[in-house]
């Protein structure tokens, strides 16, 4: 198990270089300046050159990414260009509302999911199973945005069960959560559709019913703890997706989470803010990925860490 931790974490490094190299690169690439954005349309060309040297964009591209390396390894996320803070700070001070969403929706989806996979796979071929897909399939097609208004319509407009924004109580995590819920629900009803159909058809199965064992027993006991190796594997997709990948729910309910955060800073060309939420969202990837790796073995023994 160390072995395999050690292996991960070298790994996780390099992944993060990666992605801090590619990202890099592709914000300089744009055609949006920075200093043109932080200056304003009136600004001359002085004003702008200066700005440019203040922010350390008119040295060479190698060394400015070499120095950010530089202050990462220390912790320094950098300093935005608009806000005049660090981005550290920015960020933390968004994370325990994304925390919460991310917390909250995950466990609506996956509990969505599955109930419903469960449920398709027992009725197999019918009329149920063909409705749970139908709705997946729906579900996983269907805009965030077109979710996120229908739910605020009925729920908060028209029924006033739940408010319409903001953040800091259990109501108001209640629509944003079940938006992000039943949008990923979808694709974890298919998942555990198609894994517990392949457990059911294994010959322990067949053995347990020949026993005698209940079917409710056979189902809870025997298939869906070994239905659930790839739900875990997507739990730890979801803990960085969910990190940054919410901007347009968080949009429309108001949510100060990171994902607006980083909406904003792109709008502004703040590139020290889209650096720091893209790679805490790739570290939050790779830690969730490193989780279901450790997880999967206490639910399949079968699986052994090398």
């Amino acid at each position: 198990m160390l072995q395999l931790v050690i292996r991960r974490l070298l790994g996780a490094m390099l992944i993060l270089l990666g992605v801090a190299a590619i990202t890099f690169l592709l914000l300089f690439m744009l055609p949006a300046d920075p200093a043109v954005q932080l200056a304003g349309r009136s600004a001359t060309a002085q004003t702008v050159a200066n700005i440019r040297h203040e922010l350390g964009l008119d040295r060479p591209l190698i060394y400015q990414f070499l120095s950010y390396l530089g202050h990462l390894a220390t912790g320094d996320l950098g300093r935005s260009y608009t806000q005049k803070t660090g981005v550290t700070t920015l960020i933390m001070a968004r994370l325990p509302a994304t925390l919460v969403l991310m917390a909250a929706g995950i466990v609506i989806e996956v509990t969505l999911g599955l109930v419903l996979g469960i449920v398709a796979a027992i009725n197999r071929g019918g009329m149920i199973d063909r409705g749970v897909m139908m709705l997946s399939f729906v579900g996983v097609s269907a805009p965030q945005f077109v979710v996120a208004l229908f739910l605020l319509y009925v729920f908060a407009a028209t029924l006033g069960w739940f408010p319409m924004s903001g953040f800091g109580s259990l109501g108001h995590v209640v629509l944003p959560a079940t938006t992000l819920g039943v949008l990923g629900a979808g694709w974890y009803a298919r998942m555990v559709r198609s894994a517990m159909i392949d457990v059911l058809n294994q010959d322990y199965v067949r053995t347990a019913r020949a026993k005698g064992v209940s079917e409710v027993r056979v189902i809870l006991r025997h298939a869906v703890p070994n239905a659930l190796l790839p739900i875990i594997a997507m739990i730890g997709i979801d803990i960085g997706q969910f990190m940054s990948g919410v901007v347009v729910v968080e949009a429309v309910y108001g949510w100060p989470g990171i994902g607006q955060l980083a909406w904003q800073a792109i709008q502004q060309v703040d590139i020290p803010i889209i650096m720091g939420v893209t790679l805490i969202s790739a570290l939050a990837i790779v830690a969730g990925n490193l989780v279901a790796d450790l997880a999967a073995p206490f639910i399949d023994p079968r699986i052994r860490a090398r």
